[in-house]
């Protein structure tokens, strides 16, 4: 037996090596349809007016340069009215999130405009599809775009609203210029809600954002503008690129550099061009004369420079005017207040002077005067009919003419002295009181020292002849300039006399003689100018010692300033104490005075006064005449009654029927128990008034009746029987008794007694 060993056994294993390469080709199975299942795309619909340019299988969807998905198929859309074309795409799963209601699709493909060439590298590649994510509820199914939509509001920059007029060439994609450097574009343009303009979206760079202010001024920049005229010709243009695409440029005003930076949320303006944009404030004109006007040329200026431009002019309905749009320097912008002036500028000629020659070269033009700096802003205005005067802040002295009569005079008309021209008429109205009329007139500033208050004016218009048959003709004539034109003439006799107002007042003479009249100013205070006016006489005593040359209100307007120039003994009249006071007439049956001023009309009555207290130029006049004045010589009594009666002041003292007196006043006595009537004998009466002299009523008639007698009426005479009256008798012998003294008490009786009646004493009277 051989010693062999013990063989070991073990169970037979299931597993063979040949289950391995199912198991890799498993793995490699299931790993190969997680991917294909993890990549397979997304399949969404969007529906295109036209599927020209488009290809299934091959038109891809880009995003970004990216490829994001393909067109897989083409039907066309049977459904609605619009037929249509839609595209099945598959996009990939990395984009589902961006698949949203906002989302938007475009076909891009080459085009041509003035405004570029864009979809250039489809040439190559081939037209397609382009996306912009947008946000919203998943969807998938889409409507594309007609064309590329404009940028969005969040792309990095600055995005302004700008309204204009009208688009002109102007579209999407024009660029937008700085100092003809391109900083934006245009990203898309509508019709405003109201349809009146047309809103322009702009995109500017961020890097140029900071160029646009809140006083930017946005114009029109496309073409080219051409301006021709007697000048030459200027032809302006921002670049090439706007000339054929169009553009638009901006600036800020010089005047503006401080403007706050703009806010993206106010609209901007666009203007026409250049000119517009420079002149850009914007005003309107009521124009009262509009004739060779022309709206887009007629130019407005402002001391021989152009500040701005007529955009517009509409005639009213009833043609009698028209408002006019302006467009102004904004460097004006500030002076466009309430008091500036505009008007229209045309050539014309009169005896004064041709005045706008400038237009007959360059057409009729609106010239502006600017108002105050800081006065109340304002954007509409009235034009006036014609030039206004010199502003008074003008070089040169500004004075004010007071005169009755125009006569030949009129606005250009000469300021003549020594027959040289030193100024001339600015304007002429008519006064407050519409009385006088008010001349404005301007003496050119190296003639201004040649006026001061000794300063006398006089017409100086026309001929003036004088003479006679014994003394021959004179020939009176300022210069040829006056007798054509009109003028007017000053001389001043004193070499110091200074100006008391920043305006002087004078009066315009009708000729030299009557501005050389010698006497001294003076002016007189009254409450009311009835019945005064220049020319009005000053009398003392019945004689003209001066005349009133000039009626005017006073500053408040509560008086009357008379201007009086007093000729005769001066020195003793214009002094402190002299007095003034109206003399009008007095009608009425009991006292007629001052008849004569019916006829001549009321005049200035003045009482010098007794004691030289220094000079006066100022006085008020009285309302009545002063106490002095209406006394008079003579005898002056008193007469004790029961009762006044019918007797007044100013009724008649008779002697014999004859007016040797009247009654001066009347009052109660001290008791109240008599009535005191004072009486004034003449003078050369007084003699015929004795101590022992009756007095008594004689107003009215006595009435003595009889059967027997008959009737007997008797009055002292027709004047006492009117307005009632005194008269008195003197006994003769020893009964006359002494003369009476002034002031004396005698009684007054109701009635005469026969025996009164015949007393005839011889008494010497005066003369």
């Amino acid at each position: 037996m051989t010693d062999l060993p013990t063989a070991k056994t073990r169970p037979a294993s299931n597993w063979s090596a040949i289950w391995v390469l199912p198991l890799i080709a498993l793995i490699i199975g299931g790993w190969l349809g997680w991917r294909a299942y993890n990549e397979t795309g997304i399949e969404i619909q969007v529906r295109f007016e036209s599927g020209e340019g488009i290809q299934a299988n091959k038109t891809e969807v880009v995003y970004k340069g990216m490829s994001v998905g393909k067109v897989k198929t083409l039907k066309l859309d049977d459904e609605g009215t619009s037929k249509g074309v839609i595209a099945t795409v598959e996009m990939n799963k990395d984009v589902e999130q961006y698949l949203r209601t906002s989302t938007r699709f475009w076909l891009v493909k080459p085009s041509v405009t003035l405004a570029g060439i864009t979809g250039l590298e489809t040439l190559v590649s081939g037209n397609y599809v382009a996306i912009s994510p947008g946000e919203g509820e998943p969807t998938r199914k889409f409507k594309a775009l007609a064309e590329e939509p404009p940028l969005s509001d969040a792309q990095p920059g600055l995005h302004l609203t700008i309204k204009a007029d009208r688009l002109g060439s102007l579209n999407r994609g024009s660029p937008v210029f700085y100092k003809q450097i391109r900083v934006g574009q245009v990203k898309s343009y509508l019709l405003s809600e109201d349809q009146g303009t047309v809103e322009l979206k702009v995109f500017i760079e961020p890097t140029y954002a900071k160029l646009v202010r809140k006083h930017t001024r946005f114009w029109n920049a496309s073409g080219i503008s051409i301006d021709a005229n007697l000048s030459g010709v200027k032809v302006r243009s921002e670049s090439l690129a706007s000339i054929v695409a169009g553009g638009i440029a901006f600036a800020t005003p010089e005047n503006r550099k401080d403007s706050p930076a703009t806010d993206p949320s106010l609209p901007f303006r666009l203007y026409e061009d250049f000119d517009a944009a420079a002149a850009g404030i914007r005003v309107k004109v009521k124009l009262s004369d509009f004739e060779g006007l022309q709206a887009g040329r007629t130019p407005v200026m402002y001391k021989g420079i152009q500040v701005g431009t007529l955009k517009a002019l509409k005639i009213d309905p009833d043609l009698s005017a028209a408002s006019a749009e302006l467009t102004l320097d904004p460097l004006a912008e500030d002076y466009l207040v309430d008091g500036t002036q505009f008007w229209v500028v045309k050539p014309s000629i009169s005896l004064a002077g041709i005045t706008g020659l400038e237009a007959l070269v360059k057409g009729n033009y609106i010239a502006v005067r600017p108002g105050d700096k800081g006065a109340a802003p304002q954007r509409e205005f009235v034009a006036r009919p014609k030039a206004p005067p010199l502003d008074l802040r003008s070089p040169g002295l500004h004075l004010v003419l007071f005169t009755e009569n125009l006569g030949s005079l009129d606005v250009g008309s000469p300021i003549l002295y020594k027959q040289v021209k030193v100024g001339s008429v600015q304007s002429y109205q008519f006064s407050r009181t519409k009385k006088q009329l008010v001349i404005g007139v301007h003496i050119e500033k190296e003639y201004e020292g040649l006026v001061n208050a000794s300063t006398r004016f006089w017409n100086a218009s026309g001929i003036t002849l004088t003479g006679g048959l014994t003394g021959g003709i004179q020939v009176k004539s300022e210069s040829l300039q006056s007798l054509m034109a009109g003028g007017i003439a000053f001389e001043t006799p004193q070499a110091t006399a200074p100006l008391q107002k920043r305006i002087p007042r004078f009066r315009l003479h009708a000729n030299r003689e009557e501005a050389n009249q010698k006497g001294t100013v003076v002016t007189i205070k009254v409450d009311r100018a009835d019945g005064l006016r220049s020319g009005t006489p000053i009398r003392f005593k019945g004689l003209d010692v001066g005349k009133i040359e000039d009626v005017d209100l006073s500053e408040d307007l509560q008086s009357v300033l008379l201007t009086a120039r007093i000729t005769e003994v001066p020195e003793r009249i214009a002094r402190a104490g002299s007095q003034f006071w109206v003399v009008k007439p007095e009608l009425g049956l009991i006292k007629t005075s001052n008849l004569e001023t019916l006829v001549t009309g009321q005049y200035i009555e003045v009482q010098p006064a007794a004691k030289n207290l220094g000079p006066q130029k100022n006085f008020v006049a009285l309302a009545n005449p002063p106490e002095s004045a209406r006394q008079e010589a003579g005898l002056s009594l008193v007469l004790s009654a029961a009762r006044r009666g019918s007797l007044k002041t100013g009724v008649p003292v008779t002697y014999r029927e004859i007016t040797v007196g009247k009654v001066t006043g009347y009052e109660l006595g001290q008791t109240a128990d008599r009535v005191l009537v004072r009486i004034l004998i003449e003078p050369k009466y007084a003699p015929l008034v004795r101590s022992g002299t009756r007095f008594w009523n004689a107003s009215g008639f006595g009435f003595d009746y009889g059967l027997f007698k008959g009737a007997t009426m008797r009055t002292e005479s027709l004047e006492t029987l009117i307005q009632g009256g005194i008269a008195f008798a003197t006994p003769d012998g020893e009964r006359m008794g002494s003369p009476a003294r002034p002031e004396q008490t005698f009684p007054l009786f109701d009635n005469f007694e026969e025996e009164w009646l015949t007393w005839a004493p011889k008494i010497a009277i005066g003369r």
